[in-house]
């Protein structure tokens, strides 16, 4: 049996979807990972601190610390990179000039609105930062994160119950067990990970999850 995809694995299928030419945001902690997964192809990552043309993480040989992303975690440049104030790099996220951006979360509810900052708990970010304007900021909002919480809650829910990052935001969310498309009727399922199906993933959130498993089969059959 297999319970779905590692975070690399997870990072890797989203970068599968990022479109050539797209300017895109990583969020801090696991987002950051699909970086490494873009291989020589045109995206353009953008760094709250104010960074545009990041590459993949260095190796341990070339670490600069004065080259780091919005996490404190070192990068790289690509030919071309660009730095600017960090304000600019806000009218940018605000201005709605990226793409995608791709957020951790805490909760998404199944009417898109996203809980990513503060749960109450010792897990709590001191601060909303940067994630509520990439959330109302970016053209499409993608969520990479673990289906469950390590109690085994859902972190997909009918309503989030911690403060928002944002409302009707979310496009998709990408879990280790499947992928999730926010739409008007909730949750549709597009891709199974592992021995995960349907009506296994409403168990485990207790949702009403529509199956558009076979119409995404269908359209990337159509697009190979």
């Amino acid at each position: 049996m297999s319970t779905g995809l590692d975070r690399g694995q997870l990072a890797a299928r989203i970068a599968a979807d990022i479109p050539d030419g797209a300017y895109v945001n990583l969020g801090i902690g696991a987002p950051t990972l699909v970086a490494n997964h873009l291989g020589d192809r045109e995206v353009i990552l953008h760094t709250e601190n104010g960074m545009l043309g990041m590459g993949p993480e260095p190796d341990a040989d070339h670490v600069d610390p004065d080259l780091i992303n919005a996490g404190k975690q070192p990068v790289t440049e690509l030919p071309g990179a660009a730095y600017f104030h960090h304000a600019d790099s806000f009218g940018m996220m605000r201005g709605g000039h990226l793409d995608i951006c791709v957020l951790g979360a805490f909760q998404v509810s199944e009417t898109g609105d996203l809980a990513n900052w503060h749960t109450g708990g010792d897990d709590a970010i001191p601060a909303v930062g940067g994630a509520m304007d990439l959330a109302i900021g970016a053209k499409q909002v993608f969520v990479m994160t673990d289906l469950l919480t390590r109690d085994g809650t859902s972190k997909l829910v009918a309503a989030c119950s911690y403060p928002l990052t944002g409302r009707a935001c979310v496009a998709r969310v990408y879990t280790d067990r499947a992928i999730f498309d926010v739409t008007a009727d909730g949750f549709a399922v597009t891709e199974l990970f592992g021995d995960a199906t349907v009506d296994s993933l409403a168990e485990l959130t207790g949702l009403r999850l529509s199956d558009a498993t076979s119409a995404a089969d269908t359209t990337s059959e159509e697009n190979r």
